[in-house]
């Protein structure tokens, strides 16, 4: 199987023998290229955010191999509340006790949900987890000394558009949304109103018949790191490119209007991918130019919905389901900013 797939690999990689002596006719334009002003602060943008977001990221992976190790379906199965709104009440303050960027909450979910966790609980975590959280309200505190109601906003949305979308995914969702591999299946009942679907036992002997000892759970850590970092670097390029090839001048110049202004902070947010832990010092440098609701748009989006974890949900769970998660974050958001911007 690992041959088959290193030929296919192989097979894309022969056509690229033939740039070769294009690029070493284009040797030296692309050396004055490679050294200009705009590519060396894309460079330095670009190393920034994924030095930023890889420990969290790490940290992450390694959790999740823990949780392979020593926490059960059965456990999971167990702790989970079997009422709804107790479940979701739990999942949106777990960032409490697990205060984890969003970079690393997805692979410690996707963990989770593959144990037996519902998705209405993990999609709940998932978007909460990177806001409420001690971490973040000490920073966002730090950044706004001057307006604690912001830190306040900021807390109180995430948790109710969190918890929204988590009473959403229970009514509506009853399929389980995560990407399963190419194998059979069979349904198996795990929560009222939600089936999760189980690999028949030829199809996960990878992921259970480990032996328990550091060289699997490094092995276990060290490809969920791969397979989630290649997603962390192409988000983290491309917003190089666009912070780097787009001046903020002309992105401001958008904002101007009472709706525009949302628009502009939701997208803003969405390109910068800043981490969690240090988007509130960004945002900071808005507060003389836009009111209180923009600006908390711009702190409760990034962290659930930004380009980077975009890539990320996609390769966890199905595109459907994030088409129509990322709509509903966007929804909730904007309404949710404007209403505390009507009212404070």
């Amino acid at each position: 199987m690992k041959m088959a797939a290193n030929l296919k690999l192989l097979s894309f990689l022969v056509p690229c023998a033939f740039l070769v002596p294009v690029l070493i006719t284009m040797a030296p334009d692309l050396k004055e290229a490679w050294n200009s002003e705009a590519l060396q602060n894309m460079k330095t943008v670009f190393i920034g955010i994924f030095l930023e977001a890889a420990p969290f990221l790490l940290m992450g992976v390694l959790l999740s191999s823990l949780m392979q190790w020593f926490v059960s379906e059965e456990m999971v199965r167990r702790l989970t509340p079997k009422n709804p709104i107790g479940g979701v009440l739990v999942a949106g303050l777990l960032g409490i006790i697990f205060p984890i960027c969003e970079c690393g909450m997805i692979p410690v979910v996707r963990r989770l949900m593959h144990k037996g966790m519902p998705a209405y609980i993990a999609v709940t975590f998932i978007l909460s987890g990177p806001v409420v959280n001690p971490i973040v309200f000490t920073a966002t505190l730090l950044a706004f000394p001057s307006h604690p109601e912001i830190t306040i906003a900021r807390m109180g949305l995430a948790f109710a558009v969190a918890a929204s979308i988590g009473m959403l995914v229970y009514v509506f969702v009853r399929r389980n949304p995560l990407r399963m591999p190419k194998v059979a299946v069979t349904e198996v009942k795990t929560h009222p109103g939600f089936k999760m679907l189980q690999p028949h036992a030829h199809a996960n002997v990878h992921d259970h018949n480990h032996v328990k000892n550091w060289r699997s759970f490094f092995i276990h850590a060290g490809d969920e790191f791969v397979d989630m970092s290649k997603y962390l670097v192409i988000g983290a390029l491309i917003t190089a490119c666009i912070q780097t090839f787009i001046s903020r001048s002309d992105l401001i110049s958008l904002g101007n209007g009472p709706v525009a202004s949302y628009v502009f902070m939701m997208g803003f947010a969405y390109v910068l991918s800043l981490c969690s832990t240090s988007d509130a010092f960004v945002a900071s440098a808005f507060s003389h130019t836009f009111a209180l609701g923009p600006l908390v748009s711009f702190l409760v989006l990034g962290p659930m919905l930004d380009f980077k974890s975009t890539l990320m949900l996609l390769s966890t769970f199905r595109t459907r389901f994030v088409i129509g998660l990322s709509l509903a974050i966007i929804t909730l958001v904007f309404a949710g900013s404007w209403l505390i911007n009507l009212l404070l």
